[in-house]
């Protein structure tokens, strides 16, 4: 045998030594780190479940280990009115195959050289809550996927879900399939993900007998989301969707949805939270007709965490009740607070408005052919000296700063009258047009007659403006009584006119 070779033979010999001796240390490390994935799941798992009248818990059911493989069972148990009453305690089984690092065959079959703890191929197992699934997928496992352990205990793989058709004589679904890539640090610290569905029908008929179909296409999903130390995520989101459906009603009316995008973000900074979330619809459809595209933008800040987690769990904890009985049919029973949580309740909600929080619908709006009408709402809070204040006084100090600006489109509202002409029978052009005209003129003259708007060019324009006790309305000011009293005249005048 010659050198090379020699040298050859003994590097493969070594790498089988160390991997061989790796693979039975990690067989030996593999429960202790499972246990503790499991517990770690749970935790997430009663946090997503808290104010549900119902509970999730997962399970290691049983570890078969060997030198370089081992196979887990899990089970993964529901219980409460939540799942419904045709299968209140849902099961579902999972079955893991691992494989030992720290070079799993699998790892290196695809040229992955980076040494991992172990890689797990697991899929979901059938059982009577999930037969009707496996049928629907052709009685091969609908769920499935890979994670590489790291020896950090960072995890990374994939969820595969497979393509399925079902149908019976009230309710058909088909589903292309969907697959997602996650990556995550120790303990889902930091973590991100990105997964794609092609398309999904779905079809059913109501208890009246009317039909809905709903068809979704081109999903796309993506996080960038670390857990703050308040124990909940923050970061990035978006969702994509390139075209959706929808059928309903006993005249089977059509709505389509082109180019829908949602994207949002959060951030922590010492005891508040800010966020942003954006909406975008490029083309909105009715029975076969354009409608236009919409859009909207919220967005918040110096919103103080722990006063708001403490009135999120107790409005949970009272909640769960009235959703148990709402689910097994009995009377909603009446929601009190005792003066321990009234006390509990208003010391957060003080705690809340110290913080100054910003609150802001930044842009709704609807652009059609010819116009696009919007409005936007910005609020500032601020803590009274009383909560027992009259409500006038109380809102006067609560509201420590308020915008609000609203532009309705003339020419839009032609547009959407004539839109809804046309389904309404009308054929002839010139009575649409006419019909169109009529309502964006009296739109236009009722805002403006009763002093609530101003014309501006094609637009219906109404502004206000508070501050400082002082209200500028449609440029006049005026104080927060005065204000009053002016819209309930006019509110009270269009009563009485109708």
């Amino acid at each position: 045998m010659n050198k090379p070779a020699v040298v050859l033979l003994g590097f493969v010999v070594a790498v089988g030594v160390v991997s061989a001796g790796g693979a039975w240390y990690t067989g030996k490390q593999l429960e202790p780190v499972l246990q503790t994935a499991v517990q770690d799941a749970n935790k997430e798992l009663q946090r997503s479940m808290a104010g549900v009248d119902g509970t999730v818990a997962l399970e290691l059911v049983s570890l078969e280990r060997g030198v370089f493989s081992s196979t887990a069972h899990y089970r993964l148990k529901g219980q409460g009115s939540v799942f419904g009453e045709e299968n209140p305690n849902p099961e579902l089984l999972f079955v893991d195959h691992i494989e030992h690092g720290p070079l799993p065959i699998s790892r290196l079959v695809t040229l992955k050289w980076l040494p991992v703890m172990a890689t797990s191929h697991y899929e979901l197992e059938k059982n009577a809550t999930t037969e009707k699934w496996f049928a629907a997928a052709k009685d091969v496992s609908p769920l499935k996927g890979v994670a590489n352990i790291g020896y950090s205990r960072s995890v990374n793989g994939n969820i595969e879900l497979l393509p399925l058709a079902f149908k019976d004589d009230k309710s058909s679904v088909s589903f292309s399939g969907a697959n997602m890539n996650f990556d995550s640090t120790a303990e889902g610290q930091k973590v991100k993900a990105d997964g794609f569905m092609n398309s999904l029908k779905i079809a059913a008929v109501d208890a009246k007998g009317d039909a809905f179909e709903a068809e979704l296409a081109g999903l796309t999903i993506a996080s960038n989301l670390e857990k703050s130390t308040f124990g909940f995520y923050t970061g990035q989101n978006t969702v994509e969707l390139t075209d959706s459906k929808f059928t309903f009603g006993p005249q089977k009316a059509v709505l389509t949805v082109k180019g829908f995008e949602q994207k949002d973000s959060s951030e922590t900074k010492d005891n508040n939270l800010a966020g942003r979330v954006d909406y975008k619809i490029d083309e909105i459809g009715y029975q076969g007709k354009p409608v236009g595209s919409a859009a909207m933008a919220l967005s918040m800040k110096n919103v103080d965490i722990p006063a708001m987690l403490a009135l999120t769990k107790l409005y949970q904890d009272k909640m769960q009740p009235v959703q148990a009985a709402a689910a097994a049919g009995q009377p909603t029973p009446e929601l009190q607070l005792s003066e321990a949580e009234q006390a509990l309740a208003e010391a957060n909600v003080n705690q809340v408005l110290a913080a100054k929080p910003h609150l802001a619908l930044e842009n709704l709006s609807l652009k059609t052919t010819h116009g696009e009408s919007k409005f936007n709402l910005v609020l500032d809070l601020a803590k009274p000296s009383s909560m027992e204040l009259p409500p006038v006084e109380l809102g006067k100090q609560m509201v420590s700063q308020l915008d609000a600006n609203l532009t309705l489109s003339k020419p839009m509202i032609a547009d959407v009258s004539a839109l809804q002409a046309q389904l309404g029978g009308v054929t002839d052009p010139q009575a649409i047009e006419q019909q169109s005209q009529m309502a964006s003129e009296m739109v236009s003259g009722m805002a403006v007659g009763t002093q609530l708007a101003t014309l501006v060019g094609s637009d219906v324009v109404s502004k206000l403006h508070y501050a400082n006790n002082e209200v500028t309305f449609n440029g006049q000011k005026m104080t927060v009584e005065q204000f009053i009293g002016f819209v309930m005249a006019k509110v009270g005048a269009m009563s009485g006119a109708q």
